[in-house]
């Protein structure tokens, strides 16, 4: 118990410490940043601490849109191969591109090889895409032969 008093103890006189020191060296930098005849102005973008850094210093990259360059959407890791309103889609799959540009889905639909499709009752893509069901069985409720 009395270990913990003394480290408590050291920790409050270290941070009074550290306190005090930064507030007189700020006093130093505004006493010192007083000179009316010295140039700052270098246009160089600055840190907070003064620091140049590399990162902040970059100039922004210019974004690649589908709309001007069309093969960004076939490239590794696109969402799709298509492009609608300057963005990569794939018209098979997607609700709200489905078959074509601007076409969607209704909430209960699903995009299934460009169409939509209710996959609750559809038997072709019962409870997903082209999961038929067996001849003979309805989908009911996403399941094959459910009742």
């Amino acid at each position: 118990m009395k270990f913990l008093k003394i480290f408590l103890m050291f920790a409050l006189v270290m941070a009074l410490a550290i306190t005090i020191s930064a507030a007189s060296s700020k006093e130093e930098t505004f006493l010192d940043n007083d000179d009316d005849n010295v140039d700052h102005g270098d246009g160089e973008p600055t840190s907070l601490r003064g620091i140049t850094g590399r990162f902040l210093a970059q100039k922004p990259r210019a974004v690649m849109t589908c709309n001007k360059y069309p093969r960004v959407c076939r490239a590794a890791g696109s969402p799709g191969p298509d492009c609608c309103k300057k963005k990569c889609v794939n018209v098979k799959t997607d609700r709200l591109n489905c078959g074509m540009c601007g076409k969607k889905c209704k909430f209960s639909e699903i995009c299934c090889s460009g169409q939509c499709v209710n996959p609750m009752s559809h038997k072709k893509h019962c409870g997903g895409c082209n999961n038929r069901c067996d001849k003979g069985s309805k989908c009911l409720y996403g399941m094959c032969s459910y009742a």
